[in-house]
């Protein structure tokens, strides 16, 4: 007599091998009654135990080897992966490539996958046209129709705004750091949002680099006749300078000027004062890439419905902002260090 497998079961019942399996097996993902029900027919059948399960199904994460900005935002979101894929019953493989070639192979040999970072059109392009369950945490185009799970950049520029105008700031610059980075042109535009509509409040972008130090972009402010008492930074790697080069100048941080970062990563706690910044939730972002990918291939989404997902950040406010001082810096300052 022929042996009775999963997929038997399966087209009897009009369920999926993988909720076939995961009901005889007794893991999650299948409710009670479909749980009784599949082992009702599976008796009936003559199923036995000694049948292989179903293999585990396998999520790709794929990183691109060369974002080195956001390697400890990286690694927060490898965590959540994994933590989540665990508890779903899938194994992860991870890659660290920009290659077309390298991505599309990997994903060849997965049930779904995320990518993170900026990869280029072409390995996009291919990766769609294998049909497998695809999820982004990197921007996309205009209405491009794949899943997406990422934070909340332009909000975050917003609330800071408001945040730094609360406390009584009326020129504030905004750090840029490096330019093309599609997530810090987004906090610029929900930190111009807000300050657009506050007249009272002068602000400014000032586009540092690794060529020209902290100090002389500000100079070159000063030259302007503008003089900021608070400074956004596009993420704490630049406030983190910010702040050292301010103090190098005399500057007394909060009470002369505040600095707020964005990332709330390592470096954040570990300079004095600590910094005000705002928390990526890396973590749960890997996370809820996971839960869209199972979502997907199990085809509780409609096919044709791309789904964007966004995990809101959170201010941290710690020492590095205050209140504007009640006597603003009207001479020029000294930009030579203090001894």
């Amino acid at each position: 007599m022929e042996r009775v497998t999963l997929g038997a079961i399966a087209a009897q019942m009009g369920l999926s091998k993988f909720a076939v399996s995961r009901a005889l097996s007794g893991k999650s993902g299948v409710s009670d009654e479909t749980r009784r029900r599949v082992q009702e027919v599976a008796a009936e059948l003559g199923y036995t135990r000694a049948e292989t399960i179903a293999k585990v199904m396998t999520l790709g994460l794929v990183f691109h080897d060369t974002d080195l900005i956001n390697s400890e935002l990286h690694l927060l979101v490898q965590n959540g992966v994994q933590i989540e894929a665990q508890k779903r019953g899938y194994q992860v493989r991870i890659c660290w490539t920009h290659l077309p070639d390298e991505v599309e192979a990997f994903i060849r040999g997965c049930d779904g996958a995320a990518l993170v970072g900026p990869h280029d059109r072409t390995t996009y392009t291919r990766i769609y046209s294998l049909g497998v369950p695809i999820v982004r945490t990197g921007w996309l185009e205009p209405l491009e129709q794949v899943d997406f799970v990422g934070g909340t950049d332009h909000e975050s520029g917003s609330a800071v705004a408001e945040y730094l105008a609360r406390l009584g700031h009326t020129t504030i610059a905004y750090v840029h750091g490096t330019p093309g980075y599609r997530g810090r042109i987004e906090r610029y535009f929900g930190f111009r949002e807000v300050l657009e509509g506050l007249p009272q409040i002068k602000f400014l972008q000032m586009k540092f680099n690794d060529e020209i130090r902290f100090t002389e972009h500000l100079r070159a402010v000063h030259a302007e006749g503008l003089y900021p008492t608070a400074f956004f930074c596009a993420h704490d790697g630049l406030a983190v300078t910010a702040i050292s080069e301010l103090l190098r100048l005399g500057y007394r941080i909060p009470e002369d000027a505040s600095v707020v970062g964005f990332g709330d990563y390592s470096a954040a706690t570990q300079i004095s004062p600590q910094l005000t910044t705002v928390r990526v939730h890396g973590q749960q972002i890997g996370a809820a890439c996971v839960r869209m990918l199972d979502d997907r291939i199990h085809d509780r989404i409609p096919r044709d419905l791309p789904l964007r997902v966004h995990v809101a950040s959170r201010l941290i406010n710690r020492a590095s902002a205050g209140p504007a001082a009640q006597t603003s810096r009207e001479k020029k300052p000294d930009l030579e260090p203090t001894v």
